[in-house]
């Protein structure tokens, strides 16, 4: 994982087209990992996710396409936000984006100027 995002408080897991997990930060180590180091490297996504999430993941890997939503777990609300991440043009796998957020959040319109 680049230096600049090892700390950040987001978890990022990145995987490659056949589902192995090829990084993770911290964050990602703290949430996943139940022996919190980055043993997880190389595992396989298929073993790691359960009925329904594990048909969701695999879909994304078949036909790569943006899969977003908020959960809320243990009293703490999360956005999720899995996206393709390509090499060369060619699909090489998802990024996985997950951090916490406030339950009341602002949203705010922004138009253009004239």
């Amino acid at each position: 994982m680049e230096k600049y995002f090892e700390e950040l408080p987001i978890a990022i897991t990145v995987s490659d087209r056949d589902c192995n997990i090829l990084d993770l930060n911290q964050k990602s180590v703290q949430v996943n990992s139940k022996t919190n180091d980055k043993s997880l490297i190389g595992k396989n996504l298929k073993d790691c996710h359960p009925e329904p999430a594990r048909s969701k993941m695999l879909a994304l890997h078949e036909k790569p396409t943006i899969n977003a939503y908020t959960i809320e777990k243990n009293g703490v609300k999360k956005l999720i936000y899995q996206t393709p991440w390509y090499e060369n043009g060619e699909f090489a796998g998802v990024v996985e984006l997950s951090m916490e957020i406030p339950f009341d959040m602002p949203h705010y319109v922004r138009k253009p100027k004239s």
